[in-house]
């Protein structure tokens, strides 16, 4: 018998793999020194940025099945070969001054590493933690969040320091360094782990179901939290690409304070994913993203009337801790409805929301800006959009609701 690893250090490594991949938040730094340096057009340069999360959502789902055949060892290794080989073949793309270099490498096989990387410690912690689910994947999917403002200033230096090219290969070589030493402490908990665990004297609540990810993916549960993500993320990273000339335009910031405001977003996207994620183990997933949309649609709905620059900065950030929560419990959800069977798939599916989100997003933000000159405009139509997503999350419950009641019977008949 093997002794059985630190929970804690397998959460620590999640962690180092989330804050290597989340890195990818912060690629604004690098779209005016790329700008400047080739003349192209910032549309191409942010294009980049488009194809990983694209490629993100693709290689979650498609790659789901490959975490849970051969364990998150072998597939976090994969996500370091392919994440570094993105930055350090962005370097060789930068001094051959290719642009579709840079779409492969940093797009597409900087994604690939990106979508493997994001799923492989999340379902690996949900078996570790089944008293703890939300905590332990906040913990991660909050490294994610915070990555952007601990990688922003470290890149902006380097480019000063060393240039475009050498940033990307030493951020390459350190961040393959990073996963490459998380991806080998990872390993599945040993069978039967924590199984007869209690917490306040009750039994660990048992899963709605074991299902694989085939047959999660024929389920309405499944869509119903498909369409609330898609929802929370579209809404999320639209505001996210609009908040400082919104900001400057409803609440009247000057273009600093609205920087400022721009960064303080990530601490809240952060602590809302850790925040939330916690508070979901003890108030459940369903009551969570039950609040995470009335908390959203009264803040889109008043946002646009408030003009008092802190209360405004205040609603924002409220909204991001929302945006944040909703990656980071979406996990445990999944956990609770369909089990651990092949949750790493079944999380790569859902994560094709957060794809087509990526894309909705910012198309819907800029399309109604220039259609109504305002952003009152947008914020309206994603407050209608968390109504549907308000009432998804209540419709839910039903399906929830009936399988526990026929759990209930299999559990009175055997």
């Amino acid at each position: 018998m093997g002794k059985t690893k630190n929970r804690w250090l397998i959460a620590l490594a999640a962690v180092g793999i989330h804050i290597s991949i989340g890195s990818v938040y912060a690629w604004s730094v690098f779209t005016n020194p790329i700008q400047e340096q080739f003349g192209w057009d910032l549309s191409a340069v942010q294009l980049t940025f488009s194809i990983a999360i694209v490629f993100l959502g693709l290689s979650a789902a498609f790659m789901g099945h490959f975490v849970e055949k051969y364990g998150p060892r072998k597939s976090g290794l994969v996500a370091a070969i392919f994440f570094g080989a993105g930055l350090i073949g962005a370097g060789f793309a930068i001094n051959m001054e290719s642009i579709g270099l840079l779409y492969f490498t940093y797009g597409a096989l900087g994604g690939i590493g990106l979508g493997v990387g994001y799923i492989t410690p999340v379902s690996t912690l949900i078996k570790w933690f089944p008293d703890r689910r939300g905590l332990a994947t906040g913990l991660a999917i909050m490294g994610f969040g915070f990555s952007a403002m601990i990688a922003s200033p470290i890149m902006a230096n380097l480019i000063g320091s060393v240039g475009l090219a050498n940033t990307f290969f030493t951020l390459g070589i350190v961040y393959f360094i990073v996963m490459i030493c998380s991806a080998l402490y990872l390993e599945r908990p040993p069978a039967g782990y924590m199984e007869d665990f209690k917490t306040d004297g009750k039994k660990v609540s048992a899963d709605l179901s074991q299902l694989s990810a085939n047959e999660a993916i024929k389920t309405r549960r499944f869509w119903y939290l498909w369409v609330m993500l898609f929802i929370n993320v579209t809404c999320g990273i639209a505001i996210l690409s609009v908040a400082s000339p919104m900001a400057q335009e409803i609440a009247g910031l000057s273009a600093a304070a609205a920087a400022t405001m721009v960064g303080l977003m990530g601490v809240f996207n952060g602590l809302g994913r850790i925040g939330w994620a916690s508070i979901s183990d003890y108030l459940g997933r369903p009551n969570v993203y039950t609040a995470f949309f009335i908390i959203q649609i009264a803040s889109f709905f008043v946002l646009p009337s408030i003009t008092h620059a802190i209360l405004f900065q205040a609603v924002l950030f409220l909204i991001l801790t929302c945006y944040g929560g909703g990656f980071a419990s979406v996990p445990a959800y999944i956990g609770d409805l369909f089990g651990t069977k092949q949750l790493g798939a079944i999380h790569g599916y859902i994560l094709t929301a957060w794809a087509a989100a990526g894309v909705a997003g910012p198309i819907i933000a800029a399309w109604v800006r220039e259609t109504t000159n305002s952003y009152a405009g947008t914020l309206y139509i994603f407050g209608f959009m968390f109504i549907v997503a308000l009432i998804v999350s209540l419709v839910i419950r039903i399906d929830i609701k009936q399988l526990r009641a026929q759990n209930e019977l299999k559990d009175l008949a055997s």
